[in-house]
C-alpha cells in the first residue's frame, strides 16, 4: 500500500494529474510513495499485449520525475515476463553485461541473480551508492528489480533521488561540481558529476562510488585546461556524495524501500543512483533467504564529458593529465574509505 507524503518532504514533483488520468483510463492506478518513487496497480506486466504507447510514455515520465515505479501483483511473474516488461521503458532492448549464475532460470543471460546465499544467487553486490552500467558511455537507461523471493526479515535497495540531491547542494558545490567529469576505473569512459535529465530537465549528479578511477576538474579560469583531483580531494568529495545520497533518507528524497512478494521495481537510471541495504547482504541465518533477479536496458544517449573531455581515455595507461592526482585503474579504482564496503 502506497504511504501518503509527509508535509516536511523535501519536494519532489507531485504525480502529474493528465498522466495519471492516462494511466487510469487503462484500468491502471498510481500513487505516490513517500517521499520518492510511486506505486502502479492494474497493470499486468504479464498480459500478452503491452500497455497502449501514451501509457508506457505516462509511466516512463513519472519514472524520470518521480525516481522509480513498483509494479504490485497477487501472482508471481515469469522470468520472460518480467523481461519483456523491462523493454517498455528507454533504449526498449536488453543490454546485458552481467555473469550468468549457475540457478538462473534456464541460464538466461539476460537475468543478473542476486542472493544472499551464494547457492542461489551472487552475493554481496552493490554496497555503495553507484548507477547501473557506469562502464559504459550509453549507460543503461534503465533497470528492473524483480524479486523472488523476499526475506522474511527484510533486506531492501536505498533509492535516492538525483535530482533533488543537486538542488541539496550549496551554490559553491554546484559551481564546482558542474566542473567535473569522473573516469571509470575499469572502462575508462568520462562521464559528468551533474548532467541534465533528458526527460525531467532536472540537473542531476552522478558517481559510481565503487567504480571511479579519477575525477577530472574544468579549470574555471582557463578554456580547455584540466586537472586531476588530488586523493584528499578525491576522498573529500567520495565522503561528500555518500553523504549527499545518505541524507537523503531523513531529509525526504531518499527511501530504503522493503520489497514484498512479486514486486516488480523498474528505475530510471539517470534519475536515481542506488544502493543495497545492510541487511540485503546478511546472512541466511538471520534474514532469511533472499533472491532478486535484475535486467538492464539499452541507453538512449551518449553520457558526456564536459567539452573539452573525450568520451574515453585509458585509465590503465599514463595519466594524459599534467597534474600530478589520482590516476586509478582496475578493480573499485579509488578506495576512499577502507571501512565502506564495495563490490560491483
Amino acid at each position: 500500500m502506497a504511504h501518503s507524503l509527509s508535509p516536511d518532504s523535501t519536494p519532489i514533483a507531485p504525480v502529474d494529474p493528465s498522466r495519471t488520468a492516462i494511466i487510469e483510463a487503462c484500468g491502471g492506478e498510481i500513487l505516490p510513495l513517500d517521499p520518492i518513487g510511486a506505486e502502479v496497480r492494474g497493470i499486468d506486466l504479464a498480459a500478452p499485449k503491452p500497455p497502449p504507447t501514451e501509457v508506457i510514455e505516462a509511466l516512463e515520465a513519472e519514472m524520470a520525475s518521480r525516481g522509480f515505479l513498483v509494479f504490485k501483483s497477487d501472482e508471481p511473474l515469469h522470468v520472460d515476463d518480467f523481461l519483456r516488461a523491462s523493454c517498455w521503458w528507454g533504449g526498449r532492448e536488453l543490454h546485458s553485461t552481467h555473469g550468468v549464475h549457475p540457478a538462473t532460470p534456464g541460464g538466461n543471460r539476460h537475468i543478473f541473480r542476486l542472493s544472499n546465499d551464494r547457492r542461489h544467487g551472487i552475493p554481496g553486490v552493490g554496497p555503495q551508492w553507484h548507477n547501473d552500467g557506469s562502464f559504459l558511455a550509453e549507460t543503461f537507461s534503465h533497470s528492473g528489480y524483480h524479486i523472488v523471493r523476499p526475506a522474511e526479515h527484510g533486506g531492501g535497495t536505498h533509492f535516492a533521488h538525483l535530482g533533488a540531491a543537486y538542488d541539496a547542494l550549496s551554490a559553491r558545490e554546484k559551481d564546482f561540481w558542474s566542473r567535473l567529469s569522473s573516469v571509470n576505473s575499469n572502462s575508462g569512459v568520462v562521464h559528468p558529476l551533474v548532467h541534465r535529465h533528458e526527460v525531467s530537465g532536472q540537473n542531476c549528479v552522478w558517481l559510481h562510488l565503487g567504480m571511479t578511477g579519477a575525477v577530472i576538474e574544468k579549470i574555471a579560469e582557463a578554456e580547455d585546461a584540466f586537472r586531476l583531483l588530488g586523493a584528499n580531494e578525491m576522498r573529500d568529495l567520495c565522503v561528500r556524495y555518500n553523504q549527499l545520497l545518505t541524507e537523503g533518507l531523513e531529509r525526504g528524497y531518499a527511501i530504503a524501500f522493503e520489497y514484498e512478494q512479486n514486486d516488480c521495481v523498474f528505475i530510471d537510471n539517470l534519475a536515481v543512483a542506488h544502493r543495497a541495504a545492510p541487511e540485503a547482504h546478511a546472512s541466511v541465518e538471520q534474514q532469511g533467504l533472499r533472491i532478486m533477479h535484475r535486467s538492464t536496458v539499452r541507453g538512449t544517449h551518449p553520457l558526456a564529458p564536459l567539452d573539452g573531455l573525450p568520451q574515453f581515455v585509458d585509465i590503465h595507461g599514463p595519466s594524459p593529465f599534467p597534474s600530478d592526482g589520482v590516476w586509478q585503474g582496475g578493480g573499485i579504482g579509488f578506495r576512499w574509505d577502507e571501512a565502506v564496503p564495495m563490490q560491483n
